[in-house]
């Protein structure tokens, strides 16, 4: 059965009041996960992604990191670096996302997608040590997307990186953890595409509907 207008937003309320609950666990200082939503559907039409798989892609970046709120660690929160012991306990959160998204019953391309936003272009990430295009492309989007809104943000553990230190970085690791074309596409990207810290509610709530 189709869904109505009303229908889907109610859905879109209901997410985006689950992602700004994750934002504040994280400690973040500004709606990330509508950021990363925001930049990788610019990057996701640079590539010509059908609207649907945008669409999943837009509600795999609100939830992505919905495994570190169902873990409830206290060190997420702390600022300091984590214990080797940390890293890995931490390096679950995608699998248990993948499972939380399950139990709420999202679609399984999005729950592939929160499962797969930590793997890195030359295998080195987790938790399948995917690499290149075994990677699904819209699972790269979200890895560029993330890091960027993520450098460029207040952390309890770090200050925000300016766009431009952010953006060095990434180059930086372009062929390591990002896709060389996704890199490519985002820096391409105008300056006024995707959202900022600095940008108002009204101008950094994407609307998630196909078209």
């Amino acid at each position: 059965m189709q869904s109505t207008p009303a229908a889907e937003s109610r859905f879109d309320e209901k997410l985006l009041e689950l992602s700004s609950e994750m934002d504040e666990f994280e400690g973040y200082t500004h709606a990330h996960g509508l950021r990363i939503a925001t930049i990788a559907d610019a990057i996701g039409k640079h590539f010509n992604l059908a609207a649907h798989d945008r669409f999943f892609m837009q509600q795999a970046a609100l939830v992505h990191d919905i495994g570190e709120v169902v873990m409830n660690r206290e060190y997420i929160k702390e600022s300091r670096g984590l214990t080797p012991d940390e890293v890995l306990d931490v390096q679950r959160h995608p699998v248990i996302g993948e499972q939380e998204t399950a139990r709420r019953g999202m679609s399984r391309g999005v729950q592939l997608l929160v499962r797969w936003h930590h793997e890195w272009w030359n295998g080195g990430g987790y938790p399948d040590a995917l690499e290149g295009e075994q990677i699904p492309l819209a699972a790269r989007i979200l890895r560029v997307s993330d890091s960027y809104a993520a450098l460029t943000d207040n952390r309890p553990r770090r200050q925000a990186m300016k766009d431009q230190e952010a953006k060095q970085y990434m180059t930086e690791w372009t062929g390591l953890e990002f896709d060389p074309q996704v890199v490519k596409a985002f820096l391409a990207l105008d300056a006024d595409t995707y959202v900022t810290p600095a940008a108002s509610e009204s101008d950094s709530v994407p609307k998630f509907r196909f078209s």
